[in-house]
């Protein structure tokens, strides 16, 4: 390292984690993976362990093993098995945030067809009812559209770089 080179704060690095996992857990994600998903973005490492977050958050193993489990499920995160070694490394997963906003197409053509299955059972065009879940399928139509052009924009984007 160089002089002129930045050195790492951790303490600011801490407080970067704490925070935006706080705005995350305002917009209801689980803090507890919203801390784990952050301390492993600033790592430097490619990768660590359950024992090595639960020691940079200060939180316990069945904290740790349930926010990776969730953020496995979001796709978020990938486990890979430490060679030689019974320990797990969890990583940020590649282009994680591409892939997470993907997974969720899926959890709108769901929502979406199930609003349209009980359309029907709501009554007319007059029903109020009918109309609120009618409205809420087609934004959620819409916000798929949307969200499928710009997930193609931000591929493109990328492979321009």
């Amino acid at each position: 390292m160089t002089e002129d080179s930045p050195v790492r704060d951790e303490e600011a690095v801490r407080r970067f984690v704490e925070q935006i996992a706080m705005q995350f857990a305002e917009w209801g994600f689980p803090r507890m993976a919203a801390r784990v998903l952050f301390a492993l973005m600033t790592a430097d490492e490619p990768g660590l362990t359950a024992g090595e977050l639960g020691e940079r958050l200060d939180a316990s193993a069945a904290a740790i093993s349930g926010a990776v489990r969730y953020l496995g499920q979001l796709r978020l995160v990938v486990r890979e098995p430490v060679p030689g070694s019974r320990r797990d490394l969890y990583r940020l997963a590649d282009n994680a945030w591409y892939v997470s906003a993907s997974a969720e197409m899926g959890l709108y053509k769901s929502l979406i067809a199930t609003s349209e299955s009980v359309l029907d059972a709501l009554g007319g065009p007059q029903s109020p009812a009918r109309a609120r879940v009618a409205e809420m399928r087609d934004f959620l139509r819409f916000f798929q559209d949307e969200m499928a052009g710009l997930l193609e924009k931000w591929n493109a984007m990328r492979a321009a770089d």
